[in-house]
């Protein structure tokens, strides 16, 4: 499966963190769609954009999935979700649930990080949970991602 990540100068260093992990557990293929140096003020949306476009277009093909990275990781959610076929949550700290029913419930294909609110630990648990759990094809959930679509479509 192909991971996408990304990061404004707030996240890079959680960023460079996990791409590590990830490329160490050897069963992802990682691209890093930046920023591939750290700049402080670095904006981040078009960091953000190039990782929704890629699992935009793997959506109709091979999906993929993306993490990213900000400050709050909200403004890189909004930038994400955005895009067509892209379904972005954020986690900035706290019960790891919302990941879990994201992936579940809202097949959530990226995770949004919160890098100030969030240690390496804590980015590295939420990142497995993301990556392991899967969409539950509920038929009601499944409806309500058509209905998604369709209002993102409009």
């Amino acid at each position: 499966m192909t991971i996408y990540l990304a990061t404004d100068h707030a996240g890079f260093e959680l960023k460079e963190a996990i791409k590590t992990y990830l490329e160490e557990k050897a069963e992802y293929e990682v691209y890093d769609c930046g920023a591939l140096t750290l700049e402080e003020g670095d904006d981040y949306p078009h960091y953000m954009a190039r990782a929704a476009e890629k699992v935009q277009y793997d959506a109709q093909h091979d999906p993929s999935l993306a993490i990213i990275f900000g400050g709050s990781g909200v403004g890189e959610a909004i930038v994400a979700n955005r895009f067509a076929h892209v379904r972005a949550v954020v986690y900035a700290g706290g019960p790891l649930d919302v990941i879990k029913v994201s992936r579940e419930h809202n097949d959530t294909n990226v995770l949004s990080i919160g890098a100030r609110f969030v240690t390496e630990n804590e980015a590295k648990q939420a990142v497995d949970l993301f990556l392991t759990t899967s969409f539950s094809h509920a038929e009601r959930h499944v409806d309500r991602i058509i209905q998604i679509e369709e209002v993102s479509s409009q």
